[in-house]
């Protein structure tokens, strides 16, 4: 390759192309939109949901693959920038969440109870991981970036979450402890120290068994783009993009008053789906309490989480027009297919049960302190195990194979 191809292509050709132009029309004009009816806020939401795809997309920050390729691999990159995004995200949540207020508006965490179905829902949510080849961040990224097959499991995310809402109540009724949180037991600094001692040592273990298994740490690959070609095209460095995420679910919490969610939508969506069909999820208790029962009879687009999805969807897909790799294709083996059906279900079902996904649940439950979101990483990683198992029957690839970039986020 001469130098000339490798230095970073002049500004015009970092300009998206239609797809890209579609997508940031319908942000700026959706934010206008928006802001109009339900006040500048909920147009700031669906930028920041823009800002949060194109991050996602250009670091190619996925969870799954991260996991998947620790699991057979024993390579422990993407589960250390998991950990520094924590590490950030603790240290602005933490003070903030002591106090109550941020910049004079109130905010809460993200905090569950210590529960069976936080256990099964996130054990089910790590299998859904691998067979729909996408969490709940990645799943919405992936299909805006332009991956027909991940359109097919946000599907039937969607139903399964639903589904889950049909049950709720059986799942909260099971044994339970009620919500720990570690700002409230140990105070904000202490609360710091514990958890980044915590993602040290997972660090620090990943560390040891990728040198066991390979002698050295892998490196990221070096960029053919620099500057702000880079920035516009990507792919930008992975810990670059993990700690812009923590950076952006800070604003979240400022402009929404509580962390970056993504699944709460899923179930809305199912459930006005639901009503056109002409079942009545107003009857089951899940859509009955204050929240949800006003979420249910509003649009859309008066919901915070809804519109942030609809920003990561469009942002994602800006991204991959810079990048020049949007390019849908319908064509999907069989078994690929299955697998983002049955994966869609269980993200979707586990997601609800167990209090959220690896947003929700594990970064935004992490970041607020609350025990839940541990429980949810064990319970979701051991679930990945049996899913990184499953996967050569439904997609063809050799045990131990690793995940192309963009492949599994």
């Amino acid at each position: 390759m001469t130098d000339a191809a490798l230095r970073s292509p002049p500004f015009r050709s970092v300009l998206p192309g239609t797809p890209g132009l579609l997508a940031l029309a319908a942000l700026l004009f959706g934010a206008l939109a928006l802001g109009s009816v339900y006040g500048p806020r909920q147009g700031a939401l669906l930028l920041l949901g823009g800002a949060l795809g194109l991050t996602l997309y250009h670091a190619a920050f996925g969870f799954t693959s991260a996991w998947r390729v620790f699991i057979l691999e024993r390579r422990g990159r993407g589960l250390r920038a998991q950990m520094a995004m924590l590490a950030l995200a603790v240290v602005l949540f933490f003070p903030v969440l002591a106090s109550g207020t941020l910049f004079g508006q109130l905010v809460s965490g993200s905090a569950a109870p210590l529960s069976l179905g936080v256990l099964i829902g996130a054990f089910m949510f790590g299998i859904g991981m691998q067979m729909g080849g996408g969490c709940a961040s990645g799943t919405l990224f992936t299909a805006g970036g332009g991956n027909a097959r991940m359109l097919v499991t946000l599907l039937f995310f969607v139903i399964g979450s639903v589904w889950a809402t049909v049950h709720f109540d059986w799942w909260q009724a099971l044994p339970a402890l009620p919500p720990v949180s570690l700002v409230q037991t140990f105070g904000p600094w202490v609360g710091i120290l514990v958890s980044l001692a915590l993602f040290a040592a997972i660090a620090a273990l990943t560390v040891l068994f990728e040198r066991r298994r390979h002698g050295a740490l892998e490196h990221e690959t070096p960029s053919p783009n620099e500057g702000f070609a880079r920035f516009a095209r990507g792919p930008w460095p992975l810990v670059a993009g993990a700690l812009a995420l923590a950076v952006l679910n800070f604003v979240t919490l400022a402009l929404a008053g509580r962390p970056w969610g993504v699944t709460s939508a899923f179930a809305l969506w199912g459930a006005k789906g639901a009503e056109l069909l002409g079942l009545t999820p107003s009857a089951w208790s899940y859509w009955q309490t204050p929240a949800n029962a006003k979420a249910l009879s509003s649009s859309v687009f008066a919901d915070v989480t809804s519109v942030m999805d609809f920003g990561i969807i469009g942002g994602a897909m800006l991204a991959a027009s810079l990048a020049g790799r949007f390019a849908p294709s319908l064509r999907i083996p069989f078994r690929s297919l299955l697998a983002a059906v049955v994966g869609g279900l269980l993200l979707g079902y586990g997601a609800r049960i167990a209090y959220g996904c690896n947003i929700g649940a594990y970064f935004s439950g992490i970041a607020s302190g609350s025990l839940h979101g541990w429980l949810w990483l064990v319970a979701a990683f051991a679930g990945n195990t049996v899913g990184v198992r499953l996967r050569p029957f439904f997609f063809g690839e050799a045990r131990g194979g690793r995940i192309a970039r963009g492949d599994g986020a």
